[in-house]
């Protein structure tokens, strides 16, 4: 079960002038399930992208950053899930560029407007022909107030559907902005997570998108970890319909700009903590500060090693205050002229580790009534400067490993 995760507020999924979405079962790995979803949007619409680092990159999003560097109007999207359509070669990225065309057909579109994304098991042929057959069907379901189907229509391994929205004034006027993540395991975006999709009805000029999603991706996806794992088919988008009445933004430094960056980090960040809510065999959510840092890549550097350390994430699943582990972590993390003896370590309310040494006053009880806890605050100061950063992680269970060596089957 999802750690304190709440289930998607239908009221809060705000419906997007200019955006609709169609979600239906196509059978593209398993029958009885929602597993294409399209997304269709007006003319006018500003739509810009982030893709994972993995240079083993699925075909789609080959397809997706050259149709996004094509120039053309971006007006619609499908997703499939079930097969990643990665590691296939040449026939995988005939295959998403098919997917494009056929799409691009019903709609009277050039292929270069149509964005393909995949998540499911890797170095399978995509089912091609599912997919087409079940395009009507999921252009007849289009609607504006879908995303609580696109969410569960993008789910793999997940357990809960993540859906979130916001909404902030702009110039007096009212402005929404919904978005929808999956992922479960193999989180480690370095940019994104595996499948993101947010937008607004605001107007955002198309020169800002990137930096705007960019923005985003960096403020959220790219703070989480469950297992370290960079995905292949890690996609963030994000879209402007253009539809609400005020003046474009231009600048996201501009008044307008930084409210509207705001609402959209906050849902962000929401989507990004449920997927590690949702970790695969997750029981504990742990947030991860560190501060005192020279830079905050320094102190990301020191988070990230704390969450991906196995010894670490088995002792927080066994709720066993075994520190030493992170201040292990801490040493090993890449920092070579770190000084052992200015580190101070908190869990939450309790400080553990003083000058680099336990600290006289800790005692075990304390920190086991930390360990037990469902969310947990681990707290460290480097005594290097100024710079602080926050990553957010899970624990490491039984479970994690029962899912993933069954997850083909």
């Amino acid at each position: 079960m999802p750690v304190n995760l709440p289930a998607p507020n239908p009221s809060e999924l705000y419906p997007i002038a200019g955006v609709r979405i169609g979600v239906v079962q196509a059978g593209i790995r398993k029958a009885q399930r929602k597993d294409l979803t399209v997304v269709l949007l007006d003319a006018g619409a500003s739509v810009s992208g982030v893709f994972t680092q993995n240079r083993f990159c699925a075909a789609p999003v080959q397809v997706c950053r050259d149709h996004l560097n094509s120039g053309q109007d971006i007006r619609a999207m499908v997703i499939n899930t079930g097969n990643a359509n990665a590691g296939t070669g040449q026939d995988g990225l005939a295959r998403a560029r098919r997917t494009c065309s056929s799409l691009a057909d019903m709609l009277k579109l050039e292929p270069q407007q149509v964005l393909p994304f995949s998540t499911g098991v890797i170095m399978e042929t995509l089912p091609v022909e599912r997919i087409e057959a079940g395009l009507p069907a999921a252009l007849a379901n289009a609607q504006e107030d879908h995303w609580l189907e696109a969410a569960q229509g993008i789910m793999t391994t997940d357990t809960a559907p993540k859906a979130f929205g916001a909404q902030v004034q702009i110039d007096g006027v009212t402005v929404s902005v919904t978005g929808i993540s999956k992922g479960a395991g193999m989180i480690r975006p370095n940019m994104a997570t595996m499948l993101g999709f947010m937008a607004t009805d605001a107007c955002v000029s198309q020169s800002v998108m990137h930096e705007l999603a960019l923005v985003l991706a960096e403020g959220s996806f790219n703070r989480v970890t469950v297992d370290g794992d960079t995905s292949t088919n890690d996609s963030f988008v994000v879209i402007a319909s253009n539809k609400a009445a005020h003046a474009t933004i231009e600048s996201l430094d501009s008044p307008q700009g930084r409210a509207l960056t705001a609402a959209m980090l906050g849902v962000a960040r929401q989507l990004a903590q449920a997927i590690v809510r949702d970790g695969e065999g997750a029981t504990k959510f742990i947030t991860l500060q560190v501060e005192g840092g020279k830079t905050s890549e320094e102190c990301r550097l020191v988070a990230y090693s704390i969450a991906h350390s196995p010894l670490v994430k088995t002792a927080f699943f066994a709720s066993d205050p075994n520190l030493g582990r992170i201040l292990a972590a801490v040493g090993y993390a890449g920092i070579a002229d770190l000084d052992q003896s200015l580190i101070d370590l908190y869990l939450d309310d309790v400080h553990v580790a003083v000058q680099g040494g336990r600290h006289p006053a800790y005692r075990e009880e304390d920190g086991q009534r930390v360990m037990k806890q469902s969310e947990i605050t681990v707290r460290v100061c480097l005594g290097r400067g100024q710079a602080q950063d926050t990553v957010w992680t899970c624990d490491l269970s039984h479970e994690y490993v029962s899912i993933n060596a069954d997850y083909r089957s």
